[in-house]
């Protein structure tokens, strides 16, 4: 025939999946579903799938895993691939190489002598890339060049840190982190000024190139003990501590954008209208692993904690003693960026913790501006740039505090409220008795901390896979449910407001927000949850959600439905076990276009 032409079209399908008992320290996966772009066009039988033709992409993946558990070594081989059919445009990277070092002490002795040595805390660990990648058309892939065509490059890093103490109490965690990156080539720019664009030259060879950055913190402990007089406080009190924790931390690295690492360079670009101007660049910011940023960084951190308990006696515990926490933590931290003159210190951020009972912590969050408001030329109102408030003999500017509360109400907790309004014995949670046993304990006598050994609160026996029973013999009923509540209040400055030219400041605004979520558990299989909220800005009910799921044993069947602000809902049932849970399920859901909003 006159229009005839001849064609090699192909298609190769492979799934494998190994089992993990086949070899625990090297695994090997496939999913291929590779097909040339005339494939389906030639095949004879895609005529009766129509599928086939409507297939705008395909992808394809093989991986390995090889573990070498006796020096702490992973590698992981990857080949990706993804096709676009309508222009038989691919997307191959072969390979991608991850070697992954766990971390080692390599001048830790083998057989251990005396005390341990400084150098001996010093540890490294070791993670690699390589990757080779290329976007194409598929009849070019054979014919494209490894140095010109393909993006590859190679990255390692290593950090190395170590944990020393001084003077016996002076905690110093040092750290160095190494970053190289090694390309096979370097894009260099100039101008045509003639032409009034942009030339690019691509030069082949090896480029190294490196970074690293450094730091370094300090921290300790401080314990303070206090006694009260027995004559005025009585003999309930055993002692109050108080527990100071300051650290201070220091990271460094220098600027690799000048002159002498060569990652940056320049060139002269003159318009049209004869504007001279200097355009910055690197050769290496196509490269896959990028390019070291540019500026030094360094900064100083300051960050205090403070602990305060008491230790009362109780005849309700078993040991007699009892602890009391006064304020779990009040704590503030702030830093100075000395690689800027511009606004360098940072605003305080304080904390505050306290533990109102054993099922509520209350937390609360607050900021204070470090810089003042200063007026413009134009007589606006902006944050001043190296005037503090405490140059004006003022305390950081009150920016705002974010405070959230929540609490969880079970069936169990219901039970021991009846119980305690009838005069009848709590029963007390096992994880609460774990809690208590978990405890860090204080002395007044040595002002040192210890662990309460076992058994030290009594014993507890706990009958294990036993069910419970009422009196005539027979199982109690149970229907264990949840319910929590969540509410959060956040003041903050709000800038877009009117400034207060007398007082130099803006005024707040505050938001707030409520949600909840429940669970009931009917049965052993049956499960009801749900979630919603409340939302104050705009004064309507936020998202609202509901589920219902049963367990088959061998099988998970769920359904959920969204109520507002759009009725939407999911159906699902699938195989519990993971090899098969993609293969043997059934999915209906609503879609987006269909939701119906809710009023």
């Amino acid at each position: 025939m006159p229009d005839y032409s001849k064609q090699t079209s192909f298609k190769i399908q492979w799934s494998h999946r190994q089992d993990a008992k086949a070899n625990p320290f090297r695994t090997l996966s496939a999913s291929v579903n590779f097909a040339t772009s005339s494939y389906e066009r030639n095949n004879l039988t895609s005529m009766y799938n129509p599928q086939s033709f409507t297939q705008s992409t395909r992808t394809s993946s093989v991986s390995m895993t090889n573990t070498f558990s006796n020096i702490g070594l992973t590698i992981s081989t990857t080949m990706n691939l993804n096709q676009r059919m309508q222009d038989s445009t691919i997307a191959l990277t072969l390979p991608d190489v991850n070697i992954s070092l766990s971390r080692i002490y390599p001048f830790k002795r083998k057989k251990m002598a005396g005390k341990e040595r400084w150098y001996e805390k010093i540890s490294l660990s070791y993670t690699g890339q390589l990757s080779n990648s290329i976007t194409t058309k598929e009849d070019l892939l054979l014919h494209s060049s490894l140095t010109r065509d393909w993006r590859n490059g190679m990255q390692h890093s290593i950090p190395i840190s170590a944990n020393f103490t001084l003077f016996g109490y002076l905690n110093i965690n040092p750290s160095f982190t190494f970053t190289d990156r090694m390309y096979t080539n370097k894009v260099m720019r100039s101008w045509d000024e003639e032409g009034q664009r942009e030339v690019t030259d691509t030069i082949d060879g090896f480029y190294n190139i490196y970074n690293w950055r450094f730091s370094v913190s300090a921290s300790t402990k401080l314990y303070g003990m206090y006694v009260p007089w027995k004559k005025l406080f009585g003999d309930k009190i055993i002692a109050i501590r108080h527990v100071f924790t300051p650290q201070v931390s220091f990271n460094y690295a220098p600027d690799f954008s000048t002159e002498r690492y060569g990652y940056y360079e320049t060139y002269q670009r003159t318009d049209a209208d004869g504007n001279v101007s200097l355009v910055e660049y690197s050769p290496y910011s196509n490269g896959l692993f990028g390019v070291p940023g540019r500026g030094k960084t360094g900064s100083v951190a300051v960050d205090i904690s403070n602990n305060i308990e008491m230790k009362l006696r109780s005849d309700n515990d078993s040991t007699g003693e009892k602890k009391v926490s006064i304020i779990d933590e009040l704590g503030a931290s702030m830093s100075y960026n000395f690689a800027t003159d511009i606004r360098p210190w940072s605003d305080l951020q304080t904390r505050l913790r306290l533990k109102l009972t054993k099922n509520y912590t209350f937390n609360l969050n607050a900021t204070f501006a470090t810089y003042a408001y200063e007026l413009d030329e134009n007589g606006n109102p902006r944050v001043s740039d190296h005037v503090t408030r405490y140059s004006q003999g003022k305390f950081g500017r009150f920016q705002g505090m974010s405070q959230n509360i929540s609490y969880t109400l079970n069936n169990k907790k219901v039970m021991n409220f009846i119980k305690w309004l009838k005069g009848e014995k709590v029963d007390k949670d096992k994880d609460e008795d774990k809690r208590d046993d978990e405890e860090e304990d204080f002395d007044p006598d040595t002002n040192e901390d210890k662990t309460l050994q076992e058994g030290q609160r009594g014993a507890r026996k706990e009958n294990a896979g036993k069910a419970e029973t009422d009196e005539d013999g027979y199982m109690k009923f149970s229907l264990p449910w949840s319910l929590s509540f969540g509410y959060g209040i956040s003041m903050r400055e709000d800038v877009g407001g009117n400034f207060n030219y007398d007082k130099m400041r803006y005024p707040y605004a505050f938001s707030q927000t409520l949600n909840f979520s429940g669970n009931i558990r009917i049965s052993d299989g049956w499960n009801i949850s749900f979630s919603s909220g409340y939302d104050f800005e705009n004064h309507e009910i936020s998202m609202t959600t509901a589920s219902l799921s049963r367990d088959l044993h061998c099988f998970n069947m769920s359904c959920s439905v969204v109520l507002a602000p759009y009725t939407s809902y999911n159906f699902s049932f699938r195989c519990n076990a993971a090899t098969l849970t993609d293969v043997l399920k059934y999915d209906k859901r609503s879609s987006y276009s269909n939701a119906v909003q809710w009023y």
